[in-house]
């Protein structure tokens, strides 16, 4: 997989930006089928920085209702990279 196609856009929330600040935790979503392995790697080389851990969960789509269809969000992954203390991420 190529490092764009692993990590799909990073999840700019007010949460987020405070994890950003005070532990230098990044949230992103990811591609289903990578691993930590494959988005420590990825963010290392997209951002040019030196990442510490890296956290996943898969998070399970939500059904959701227009009129008499009920249907289901699709699910994701998201990742919280963690960075080594020297180094950060300008977002915006």
């Amino acid at each position: 997989m190529d490092d764009f196609n692993i990590v799909i856009r990073p999840l700019i929330t007010e949460q987020g930006m405070h994890f950003a600040n005070t532990k230098g935790a990044y949230s992103f979503e990811v591609n289903r089928k990578a691993n930590k392995i494959q988005v420590k790697n990825a963010v290392e080389r997209i951002y040019g920085v030196k990442v510490d851990k890296v956290r996943t969960c898969n998070r399970r789509g939500k059904h959701r209702r227009r009129g008499r269809t009920i249907g289901v969000t699709s699910s994701w992954k998201k990742a919280i990279v963690y960075l080594e203390p020297d180094y950060h991420i300008d977002l915006f």
